[in-house]
């Protein structure tokens, strides 16, 4: 059996130079195939709010969802690290508030770590999570749920000035002892410079391969849903296309009465007919 992956596995990884794996899950059967294909880190992102929910964007996800999501995906993961989003509006308010929503995902859904997003203004409460025993992975970069304070899915860190802060956030993070950091829609160059400069691994999505690891949303990267695909999105499988056509199958074997076939039916031995039909037969007469 593997090892099971901790914060401080991952550590090691990056010490030698080992690229780490980390893909969302959302269910018990997503989370099992991937744990046994190998991924080191599940993450219960709230982008359940857009891939699985239906959502426009992942405002709306509540504390509730993170830990029925998480509780499912922590019953599958037998050697991968489960990180759980902490959702919009759970930590944002206060250290405190930050605290109880951690217990929340860690003792009722069984999260290993939670994620947050959010720079130097999320420093005091990092260092309170930590403190308490809960190990924090930061996100930087494009962040999901101010995505109407920066206008939209876009690319951040382009000008110097956005760079500079990207940069300090992540040095401050570090030092306030989250165990990595996620590096959302940055250039190459910056995430490059970030992992270069911190001694905790960075996982890029949308940010180049010169990151300590990358992560994908399983949706996306399996083809599960159609329609857009973005740019720093690679399908590796195209599920839609397989799933609608094993339905228009079914349908037309419904249709055709070909489905059940004699190998998905029951049938009664003669002795057993021949009573069910005895039963009719006498059924409904008067006595």
């Amino acid at each position: 059996m593997a090892t099971a992956i901790t914060v401080k596995s991952l550590l090691k990884m990056k010490q030698d130079q080992q690229p780490i794996a980390m893909m969302t899950a959302y269910d018990f059967p997503t989370a099992h195939l991937l744990d046994e294909a190998g991924i080191h880190v599940l993450l219960v992102g709230d982008s359940l709010g857009m891939v699985v929910q239906g959502q426009t964007t992942t405002l709306p996800v509540t504390l509730d969802d993170m830990v029925y999501h998480t509780r499912m995906v922590a019953r599958a993961a037998k050697t991968a690290l489960v990180v759980a989003d902490l959702p919009f509006m759970s930590y944002q308010i206060s250290a405190e508030q930050a605290l109880t929503s951690s217990a929340r995902l860690m003792k009722e859904a069984g999260a290993q770590a939670v994620k947050l997003e959010g720079g130097k203004e999320v420093v005091e409460t990092v260092q309170a999570l930590v403190t308490s025993g809960v190990p924090v992975m930061g996100h930087l970069g494009l962040t999901p749920q101010s995505v109407h304070a920066l206008g939209g899915f876009s690319v951040q860190g382009r000008t110097l000035e956005q760079a500079q802060r990207i940069f300090a956030d992540a040095q401050a993070l570090e030092k306030a002892g989250a165990f990595a950091i996620v590096l959302e829609m940055v250039p190459v160059e910056l995430a490059h410079s970030i992992s270069q400069r911190l001694s905790i691994p960075t996982i890029g999505i949308g940010a180049g391969t010169l990151c300590d690891g990358q992560v994908l949303v399983f949706h996306d990267m399996t083809g599960f849903t159609s329609g857009y695909i973005p740019r720093h999105n690679k399908r590796y499988a195209n599920l839609a296309d397989i799933i609608q056509s094993a339905a228009r199958q079914y349908i037309t074997d419904v249709s055709e009465r070909s489905f059940p076939g004699e190998e998905q039916t029951a049938h009664l031995s003669e002795e057993q007919l021949q009573q069910w039909n005895e039963y009719l037969a006498t059924s409904g007469k008067e006595d």
